[in-house]
């Protein structure tokens, strides 16, 4: 049971809570990289408004959520690769259309990173692929990673994207 005041008043006969509720409790029981993902999740699914949740009196956890959340990551994966490498101060645009197909993440001008979830096998694999060589013939650098790998292999991942950064991958 989780007892705190509503930002949008219930009534105590309901059995179900307005998802606005739902986010406050998200943001104080859940670690702030969970909670962000379950945020931008719902405004990504179109669950609720982003600028109706900021015309909203959030308190603690939930004040700095309604600031940084978004929907534009495509997932809860994705949401942990923003959080994890905005310490870089480098441009990173979610969802970018390059030559007529989309991209995770495009840091800087150059170094795309895709970020692959359990759906990425067969036909997509080989799409993936196919992909990834028609970026490089046109100058981009592409980092390909899976869920496993944000998930328990972090430190790995974001070294290959801080010596891509070294290397001056991501400028054009």
């Amino acid at each position: 049971m989780h007892w705190q005041r509503a930002i949008v008043p219930r009534h105590p006969d309901l059995l179900e809570d307005e998802i606005e509720n739902i986010l406050l409790t998200v943001a104080s029981c859940q670690p702030y990289e969970a909670a962000r993902a379950i945020w931008d999740s719902a405004l990504n699914k179109k669950l609720v408004d982003l600028a109706h949740l900021r015309r909203l009196p959030w308190t603690g956890a939930a004040r700095r959520l309604v600031r940084e959340a978004s929907p534009w990551a495509d997932s809860g994966l994705e949401t942990f690769v923003i959080v994890r490498l905005r310490w870089m101060g480098l441009p990173i645009r979610s969802q970018i259309w390059i030559h007529g197909h989309r991209v995770d993440f495009l840091i800087g001008e150059r170094l795309v990173l895709q970020v692959d979830g359990g759906h990425h096998v067969g036909a997509q694999r080989t799409e993936d692929i196919r992909h990834d060589a028609e970026l490089m013939l046109l100058g981009y650098h592409v980092i390909r990673v899976g869920y496993e790998q944000v998930m328990n292999r972090w430190p790995e991942v974001q070294e290959q994207i801080m010596h891509a950064v070294a290397q001056g991958l991501h400028k054009a």
